[in-house]
């Protein structure tokens, strides 16, 4: 049905990204997964946080910017966590149908844009009580979508699970609310692919 770029969040390409990719596959989306941490994958954030900052954030986004050469205009652009915020950067940068935030959410300005991309609808899905979850960030980065003439769905889920939809993280993961997340993003998906 379409393209979907996604992107892992700080603890890398888990089987709960693998798992995300299925599900898109499965529902006939084209799927590919950008590893901009090099097949590195952790199961502690403060580990991850250290090994992401040896590398630099300006860096990973140009990995993620740089695996989007060969990818046809008019992807969703997809990432967990940190890795929203580089599905955010790449928005900002190629021509995109759409952008799936999931448990991660940043003011562009910080991605070094200017704006929101014109008329690009976004999703962004969190847990309530996430510790890293960013408030005013969500806040900022909906009103830049709004003035963009974009549309921006918010939802919330309850519990304190950052990465929710991870099965690999038993301290985390919650299955019903990651049902709902997902049947919200492929209609996310189905609805913004009609628009274009």
């Amino acid at each position: 049905m379409t393209d979907v770029v996604l992107f892992p969040s700080v603890l890398g390409v888990r089987p709960g990204v693998s798992d995300a990719a299925d599900l898109l596959r499965d529902a006939g989306h084209d799927v590919v997964i950008v590893d901009v941490y090099d097949g590195r994958v952790f199961d502690d954030y403060d580990d991850a946080g250290r090994y992401e900052q040896s590398i630099g954030y300006p860096a990973l986004m140009r990995r993620a910017l740089d695996a989007t050469r060969e990818t046809p205009d008019g992807f969703f652009a997809a990432g967990f966590s940190n890795g929203a915020a580089l599905a955010e950067y790449v928005a900002t940068q190629r021509a995109v149908s759409g952008v799936l935030m999931l448990s991660g959410a940043i003011d562009v300005s910080m991605l070094g844009a200017d704006s929101w991309p014109v008329g690009v609808n976004a999703q962004i899905h969190s847990a309530r009580d996430d510790p890293f979850r960013d408030q005013a960030g969500i806040d900022t980065v909906v009103e830049q979508i709004r003035a963009a003439g974009g549309e921006a769905e918010i939802f919330d889920y309850e519990g304190t699970g950052h990465l929710f939809t991870d099965a690999s993280l038993p301290r985390e993961y919650d299955g019903h609310a990651a049902e709902l997340l997902w049947s919200r993003a492929l209609a996310f998906l189905t609805s913004s692919t009609h628009d274009r």
